[in-house]
């Protein structure tokens, strides 16, 4: 065997002793009781060794609770429901079932690639961690700190994502119920805030616990589909297979089917991005190497699935697609419920499952946020990174980093009151800033695998097939990556424009001046502390 040994980039702090030292020996110093049953395999100790890390959080979630998180986190057939007036819009019905077999094909393509390097390095730095072992050396330190910094972004933006659609849902609910009910938008901010909170409580209380809470919510996730799909296949009015597999819509006016059907993937790919999060929470797997690849893509072909039911049966009993669009509740598929039950308790029961299910999903965002967060403040890529890298001794959780990404949501839902639009534009940030993330990683791995170079072992390897599905991968990325900031007309004002590329930039723009003065001499790259043999 091969011992590789990484050479630490020229001004890079030395990493402390305690980073490099054996199983646990803060802990140990401290003489803090562990329980044995949270120490994971034999290969998770060994995998926490070669990664240079110390571990700090339990691993106490298994294959099923793993799957769980991912398949409610990422909320598939919801996320469709909640964003069908964009699909709609652009590419109609045809638009959004040929575009949904399209993105989750790509998709898995991605994911299989992202899977194997889970294997290699199971860690929750995952696409910064990976970017700083696979990059040409003269790049390795910036392109992962600016992947951290994307990463962060993205996740931080998802949590407002999730809970401004549950929120601003329950606000549909009230124009339903009562016609005289004033829309305002801070009542929207409100209540993304209550759901943030609620949310909190899980990931600090009966953080313990999450791995059963996922189950849970699994079997919810999933008796949620059914719940919805069966009085929609009774009750609803049918449109013909020729109307919803043939007819798209060019309603932005972009002089093409073709066109307007690449804007509206928006819808597909949020409602299939993210299955990353499990990576994230990697260092409290049990058997993660082997265990967190086959969750990750049992989760992108259950949620696929189920997605594919919900996104089939809606388009086929939408009925006509201009009343939707026009309902004043704000969601057309409330609009489609209540035509065809023609009920409002009915409509009400029937929405309120997906509340639940988005309101479950914001408990897993911020898990997954937090985790990402405090991954790269421990190897000091952030501002205030001793404050945002450390945990709870008690609780065993990154407390710090959950209570600031509960800071960031509610403040960055503020921005509702002010204007629905800027807000818009975060949330479509979580697109371009988690694609990026993937786009700069299997790149990465693909420039390794091009040259020849020897990668870290695995339990779970693509084979002979991983360069044909990394470039797959890219092949999908690259275009769908510049579509994500197309806004939803191709004439725009200020309120109509998407302004997430600006937001994007913006953000890249502090990230390489904050790495220019000060990231450089502070951040620590994860190839520094790896010690493996290949």
């Amino acid at each position: 065997m091969k011992t590789e040994v990484q050479v630490q980039a020229a001004g890079d702090p030395s990493p402390s002793t305690s980073r490099l030292g054996g199983f646990w020996p803060s802990r140990e110093k401290q003489g803090r009781s562990w329980h044995a049953k949270y120490a994971g395999t034999l290969a998770d100790q060994e995998d926490i060794r070669a990664l240079g890390r110390t571990q700090e959080l339990r691993r106490n979630f298994r294959y099923i609770s793993i799957v769980g998180f991912g398949c409610t986190l990422i909320a598939t057939w919801e996320v469709i429901l909640t964003l069908l007036e964009q699909g709609l819009t652009d590419g109609g019905t045809a638009g959004l079932i040929w575009g949904f077999v399209i993105v989750a094909v790509g998709f898995l393509l991605v994911f299989l690639s992202l899977a194997e390097m889970a294997s290699m390095a199971p860690t929750s730095g995952g696409q910064y961690h990976w970017v700083s072992e696979f990059a040409p050396r003269s790049c390795q330190k910036f392109l992962s700190y600016i992947t951290g910094w994307l990463c962060a972004m993205g996740w931080q933006c998802a949590i407002v994502s999730i809970t401004f659609l549950a929120g601003t849902i329950i606000q549909g609910l009230l124009v339903l119920n009562n016609p005289g009910y004033d829309f305002q938008r801070w009542h929207g901010t409100l209540l993304v805030i209550a759901i943030a909170t609620f949310s909190i409580l899980f990931n600090t209380f009966l953080a313990k616990r999450l791995p059963s809470v996922e189950v849970f919510i699994l079997i919810l996730h999933v008796c949620g589909l059914f719940a919805i799909i069966i009085p929609l296949w009774v009750l609803a009015p049918r449109r013909t297979a020729k109307q919803v597999f043939t007819e798209f819509n060019d309603g932005g006016d972009w002089g093409s089917n073709g066109t307007a059907t690449l804007v509206g993937f928006s819808t597909m790919i949020t409602a299939l991005l993210g299955y990353d999060c499990a990576v994230h929470m990697s260092e409290e797997i049990r058997d993660a190497s082997r265990t967190l690849p086959k969750a990750m893509i049992t989760s992108v072909g259950l949620n696929a699935a189920s997605g594919f039911l919900m996104l089939v049966t809606v388009c086929f009993t939408l009925g006509d697609i201009n009343d939707i669009l026009a309902t004043e509740t704000g969601y057309p598929f409330i609009q489609v419920f209540y035509n065809a039950t023609n009920s409002r308790p009915g409509t009400n029961t029937m929405t309120a499952v997906i509340v639940l299910t988005l309101t479950a999903s914001s408990i897993t965002e911020i898990a997954t946020a937090s985790r990402q967060l405090w991954s790269f403040a421990r190897d000091r890529g952030l501002p205030f990174s001793g404050f945002f890298g450390k945990v709870q001794p008690d609780w065993n959780i990154p407390l710090n980093a959950v209570m600031v990404s509960f800071v960031v949501t509610s403040l960055l839902s503020l921005i509702n009151i002010g204007s629905t639009t800027a807000l818009q534009a975060i949330v479509t940030l979580t697109i371009g800033s988690m694609m990026s993330s993937y786009i700069i990683t299997i790149g990465c791995l693909l420039l390794k695998r091009i040259r020849g170079q020897p990668l870290p072992p695995r339990r779970w390897t693509l084979g002979r097939f991983g360069m044909a599905i990394n470039i797959a991968a890219l092949c999908f990325l690259l275009p769908v990556f510049v579509f994500a900031f197309f806004p939803l007309t191709s004439t725009v004002d200020r309120e109509s424009m998407n302004w997430c590329v600006v937001m994007y930039c913006g953000i890249i723009i502090i990230a390489v001046v904050y790495y220019i003065f000060r990231g450089r001499h502070h951040y620590i790259p994860p190839v520094a502390l790896v010690k493996r043999e290949i």
